[in-house]
């Protein structure tokens, strides 16, 4: 393959750039068809043109030629195999939770610098226990997420405009959409296909899911709730409405799966005033729009929810940890922080009218401190840019302008 054709996800190789050399472990983790792969094609193509004495030992267990390797013994004879002891070894596998016991291998050549490693995973558990307490300060994670705004104009080569943001808010950003046909059809189509493999491979199997009824209720719920707080028991007491009898600490199992499959996103609720995190209702969002429109439609009416999801998705790709704000009785959508940095974001559909402007702001201007504060909207606010101090931006300029790093 001609690595060098692959489109660039410069926001990602940025992040790994400062490690390649160093002997850590490089850990991609993100949703399953984000670009985790063409990621590593990246990297790959980048460790080539500065290193001469590369020799790239790659595996990917979604080829058919790699399924002989299936634990932590075939790991290790393949890189024996493979690797050149006067060469610098770099060493690449794709979706390596498919691999039995793959971190006792990863150890071994770690420890031994035998190579500089590079994994990735569809898993938030694919450093849990034995491998992350051993290898505490020597892995870096890196998330990697479907398509920003940006990314999502630069692959499919479109202006910026209220159609470009219109095809994004419904189709979403999955990369692979640059190679299927752009009616809604197809689209359609390649969405359920990464849906259900996300769903039956990542979820059912990989936590042996019995009721896979429930989870496609669970998912269509959420789906159907986006920007809404919800909680196991109010869940719980809907699946009783609908004669489905399931306890609140199985839904929590269950969502805990949607989310380690990166899936979907739980924003935590924080009181802001105390910095107290609340233990029950939270928000979840999904990875991906245009997954989420899949399952439950996309119709103008859920517009609301909709817009929240970009705008949350586009704080996490920034670097953000986001959080639901609490005010007293009054709700903020979101407490972004990151690196000591503190920015609150309310989000609305549109500012129709004195009294949807005096509730959006009103939120923000409760908050008593000197951070920055931001009213998003669809609509183009009249007045000024600023209302009291408080920022209005577009939406669709809020996820081109707000620094990414």
């Amino acid at each position: 393959m001609d690595y060098s054709k692959i489109k660039e996800r410069t926001l990602y190789l940025d992040r790994v750039q400062p490690h390649i050399g160093r002997n850590v472990i490089k850990v991609l983790v993100g949703h399953r068809r984000s670009g985790k792969s063409y990621l590593m094609l990246n990297i790959i193509e980048m460790i080539k043109k500065s290193d001469v004495n590369a020799n790239i030992i790659y595996i990917s267990k979604e080829h058919y030629e790699f399924d002989n390797i299936k634990d932590y013994h075939d790991l290790q004879s393949y890189f024996d195999e493979m690797a050149k002891p006067l060469s610098n070894n770099y060493f690449f596998v794709d979706e390596i939770q498919e691999i039995t016991e793959f971190e006792k291998c990863i150890r071994n050549i770690l420890s031994k610098e035998l190579a500089d490693i590079y994994i990735s995973g569809s898993n938030a558990g694919i450093l849990s226990g034995e491998l992350a307490t051993l290898l505490s300060g020597r892995y870096v994670e890196i998330k990697v997420h479907p398509l920003s705004y940006n990314e999502f104009l630069d692959f499919f080569q479109f202006n910026h405009s209220e159609d470009s943001f219109a095809r994004y808010l419904k189709q979403g950003g999955m990369p692979g959409l640059i190679n299927i046909s752009p009616e809604d059809e197809p689209v359609n189509d390649y969405l359920r296909g990464i849906l259900s493999t996300v769903l039956l491979k990542d979820v059912v199997a990989r936590y042996n899911i019995r009721n896979v009824h429930f989870l496609e209720n669970l998912v269509r719920y959420l789906s159907e709730n986006t920007g809404s707080l919800v909680s196991a028991k109010n869940i719980s007491d809907y699946l009783k409405s609908q004669r489905v009898a399931v306890s609140p600490n199985i839904v929590l199992d269950y969502l805990g799966y949607l989310c380690n499959a990166f899936f979907t996103n739980k924003a935590l609720r924080k009181d802001i005033a105390r910095k107290k995190i609340f233990e029950v209702g939270e928000k979840y969002y999904f990875e991906d729009t245009g997954l989420r429109n899949t399952i439950a439609g996309y119709n103008p009416a859920d517009f609301a929810g909709l817009l929240e999801n970009v705008v949350y998705n586009h704080l996490v790709i920034a670097g953000y940890e986001v959080f639901v704000g609490k005010q007293g009785v009054k709700e903020v959508d979101f407490i972004a922080e990151r690196g000591g940095e503190t920015i609150y974001v309310q989000v609305c559909y549109l500012l129709a009218g004195d009294n949807v402007v005096e509730r959006e702001f009103g939120n923000l201007l409760a908050i008593r401190d000197n951070y920055k504060k931001f009213v998003v909207s669809m609509d183009n606010y009249q007045v000024t840019n600023t209302y009291h101090g408080i920022e209005h931006r577009q939406i669709p300029d809020f996820c081109r302008e707000l620094l990414l790093k």
